[in-house]
């Protein structure tokens, strides 16, 4: 099974939703920045492994925030 792919805009619009929930600082903030800035396979790769590492609540916080939109 193939991973899925997440669009630059899409990681961009995670990545400011994160900054409320999580701040700016926050490791995986910073992670989801860099892959939406570059688009490198590697950024994009470690910004999915560090969304998935945090608590539920917070990656259910921020997907929320982004189907409001």
């Amino acid at each position: 099974m193939e991973e899925t792919k997440i669009d630059r805009v899409a990681m961009g619009r995670l990545a400011k939703a994160l900054v409320f929930i999580c701040g700016a600082a926050h490791p995986t903030t910073v992670a989801l920045k860099t892959a939406a800035d570059t688009g490198a396979d590697k950024d994009i790769k470690a910004a999915r492994g560090a969304f998935l590492k945090l608590k539920h609540a917070e990656r259910k916080a921020a997907l929320s925030m982004l189907e409001d939109k």
